[in-house]
């Protein structure tokens, strides 16, 4: 067994893949020697995906990011990363190298990243596939907020539903549907222009809280949606209360520095056997049970 271990340890340190693992809070647990000399890591260097992308990006090394507006580019990347079981893509990094990588997510969020080195492979085609990666990025990415949009949060709803739940639970997960109280007022109020800006700043507070697990992503003017797999209707209601006692202390207009912000939520528990066009159903008509009983509160469905 210690000669396998051995054995297996050499190819990960001295084979041609590139290796790493990034733990639920998306911080580097695991890179070997290949995966730390293309990325510039240190030996002993721990960071999160997203300090590892910045620290990169500043330096024009590692992976080649062809958007004038880096932060962007990270917060729709980091509404999709993680957030389905596999996923495989090709990238370029600024030494000219390209790369097939894949990303496997277990359930509690851990990703192992494996990558293998393309160059000489049908490089005819390399452009073609790049762009069909960037278009297909941009079909799941809401433009205003740069978060994960509609039809790919549908997309994980719906797949959480397929999920056979744990012998402990007896749903899957859990839908939220978030509304920002006042949204017409305050966009006639003060512009469309601080409308953006309004809808812009909820959607970034709000993504610094979510699970790797989980999927937040825009539905539409001023709704979002909250997937949340695996979790109980008390577990998802200890969720959102956090994200709303975030959202009221957070001030979204720098013109207005006195405007603070409120949303109201429904949340409901997905059952067995129904579709996910039922539970968002529920969802919604929760919500609107909310924002009748006055704002700035959550209802959870019977």
């Amino acid at each position: 067994m210690k000669t396998a271990l051995r054995k297996i340890n050499d190819f990960m340190e001295q084979g041609e893949i590139f290796l790493a693992v990034y733990d639920e809070n998306d911080r580097l647990a695991y890179a070997n020697q290949k995966y730390r000399q293309a990325f510039f890591l240190e030996p002993d260097a721990y960071p999160t995906w997203a300090e590892l992308m910045r620290s990169n990006y500043h330096a024009r090394r590692g992976t080649v990011i062809n958007s004038p507006d880096f932060e962007l580019w990270l917060k729709s990347t980091l509404s999709r990363r993680g957030k389905i079981p596999y996923r495989a893509f090709e990238t370029d990094i600024h030494d000219g190298r390209w790369l097939f990588m894949t990303e496997t997510v277990d359930e509690d969020g851990w990703m192992f990243c494996l990558a293998t080195d393309i160059t000489d492979l049908r490089a005819p085609d390399r452009d073609l596939r790049l762009e069909r990666d960037i278009a297909l990025r941009s079909s799941l990415t809401d433009e205003l907020t740069g978060i994960a949009n509609r039809r790919f949060v549908i997309a994980r709803l719906a797949a959480m539903m397929q999920m056979p739940p744990a012998p402990s639970q007896p749903s899957t997960g859990c839908f939220a549907i978030f509304d920002v109280d006042n949204f017409k007022q305050i966009n006639d109020s003060f512009g469309h222009q601080s409308g953006d800006q309004l809808l812009v700043s909820f959607a970034q507070e709000i993504s610094r809280l979510v699970r790797r697990i989980d999927c937040f992503g825009r539905l539409g003017g001023e709704e979002f949606g909250l997937v949340l797999p695996g979790a109980n209707p008390d577990e998802a209601k200890t969720v959102v209360e956090r994200m709303m006692s975030q959202v009221r202390m957070l001030s979204p207009l720098r013109s207005h520095p006195a405007l603070h912000i409120t949303f109201s939520a429904g949340i409901s528990a997905a059952k067995p056997y129904e579709t996910y066009d039922a539970l968002y159903g529920r969802a919604d008509a929760t919500l609107y049970q909310a924002k009748r009983r006055g704002k700035d509160r959550l209802c959870l469905a019977a």
